[in-house]
């Protein structure tokens, strides 16, 4: 196992050294706005939706004098890990580069982004849905603009459901949700599960994001971490005990293993909390189970709230190692608020932008991707539920300047809680302690306080 980790490691490392230094003949670490309708840009991300193709020679065609050259970092880990060195090195960064929302602050506290007020993108918050745009502000100035969204939804399969008397659409509160766990559970199926691995690190913030928590702030170099005094943490935690304590989640299945296809495409998951694009992949990954999922609004911890939350989600932002980031703009407009955002949504990305969540063609239910998915929900408009969801208010939340070790660490820390070996609350403690602990050795000004 280990060295088949190793071989893993060091295949990466041999392709994100490739990236730098095909990078790295066009850049240096003093930046500079350079020419908006001239450049040569080096553009690092994934292609998810497999068109990174046709969307780049879209816009060549648009402005013929850029022309774009797109490095497949393959995951988003990858990307991170390839512009980390790169700005180690001070020298190799492309002009933009994808990241996931929750990076995009640890690279901006740092001054490795460019503050996009510069160029105007301040002046389009209106124009996305709060939840993603939110989760790209830097000291209230966007460092990133979103590509998509990934509002909190409550999937579940309407069969199991079914069969242990439950009504999805009656679902509105926790508390609703805790006594159909409870159902669910007598017929041998879970609810769901959690591990408490790094793989639920992103449900974890969303989860807690819509209790209203606050585990960290953020305030320059400084930073206070309150890990279980904080109300919505205490709120979060009680819950989550809850389920553990009454054999209500699967404690022993990882998101995305082998194991939780397995389990969503058997019946004996009944439902998933998770990001608006989703389905996609149920579609892959339970075809067994086509027809039976159904998605519906995140439960509320107050009846009669409508307060959701972001899980997930990727941006695009410019490298201040850039020279050509006037041009670089041009293409993140092209992306996020062009032709190109109305081209991703037609090919899987579930966008953030206000425009394409209200048209008629994002929830028309005879367009052929449309039906496809509709199909494989019963009948559902999904995207109709989606988009009523991403339009939803969102409460304040702020991520780490050093995120990645955030998610690593939270699988160390809390999943031997939800092996019962300790308390949630003690898991928790401990992993305050952690992040303390490495904030402070990172130069951070950062306070415990619980």
């Amino acid at each position: 196992m280990a060295a088949h980790r190793f071989t893993r490691v060091l295949a990466s490392a041999v392709a994100l050294a490739t990236l730098v230094s095909m990078a790295a003949c066009g850049n240096s670490n003093s930046g500079s706005k350079g020419d908006a309708d001239k450049a040569e840009l080096v553009f690092w991300g994934w292609d998810s939706g497999n068109s990174m193709k046709q969307l780049i020679a879209d816009f060549e065609k648009d402005n013929p004098g850029i022309t774009v050259k797109f490095n497949s970092t393959g995951t988003a880990s990858n990307t991170q890990t390839a512009l980390t060195n790169a700005i180690a090195a001070g020298k190799g960064a492309p002009d933009v580069v994808m990241l996931e929302d929750p990076t995009v602050t640890q690279f901006a506290v740092t001054n490795d982004l460019v503050d996009l007020s510069a160029y105007g993108a301040d002046k389009e918050a209106d124009k996305f849905a709060s939840g993603p745009w939110s989760k790209l502000q830097y000291n209230n100035k966007p460092y990133a603009m979103p590509i998509d969204s990934g509002p909190e939804m409550l999937f579940y399969n309407k069969a199991v459901f079914d069969k242990a008397g439950v009504d999805g659409e009656k679902i509105k509160t926790w508390d609703d949700y805790y006594e159909a766990a409870k159902k669910v559970r007598k017929t041998g199926a879970y609810m769901t599960n959690n591990s408490g691995s790094a793989m639920e690190y992103q449900p974890f913030t969303a989860q807690a994001w819509q209790a209203g928590a606050h585990p960290w702030k953020v305030d320059g170099e400084k930073i206070t971490i309150d890990m279980t005094n904080d109300e919505g943490m205490k709120k979060y935690i009680d819950f989550q005990q809850k389920l553990i304590d009454e054999d209500l989640v699967n404690t022993q299945i990882s998101n995305w293993s082998d194991e939780w296809n397995r389990s969503l495409n058997d019946g004996s998951l009944a439902s998933l909390v998770i990001g608006g694009w989703m389905p996609i992949n149920l579609m892959n990954g339970a075809p067994d189970q086509k027809g039976n999922w159904r998605v519906t609004q995140l439960p509320q911890w107050n009846e009669g709230d409508e307060v959701s939350a972001e899980d997930g989600g990727s941006a695009l932002a410019i490298t201040s190692q850039s020279k050509n980031q006037a041009a670089a703009y041009k293409f993140i407009q092209y992306m996020t608020l062009g032709n190109g955002a109305k081209t991703m949504s037609e090919t899987g990305t579930f966008p953030a932008l206000k425009s394409i969540l209200n048209s008629d063609s994002f929830t028309d239910p005879n367009t052929e991707s449309n039906k496809k998915t509709n199909e494989f929900f019963g009948g559902q408009n999904v995207n109709k539920i989606l988009a009523e969801a991403a339009k939803r208010p969102v409460n304040e939340f702020q991520y780490l300047p050093y995120n990645a070790f955030a998610q690593t660490e939270f699988g160390d820390d809390i999943s031997p809680a939800y092996g019962k070996k300790k308390t949630l609350k003690e898991a928790f403690t401990e992993y305050g302690k952690r992040l303390t602990e490495h904030g402070t050795q990172q130069g951070y000004d950062v306070t415990n306080n619980g």
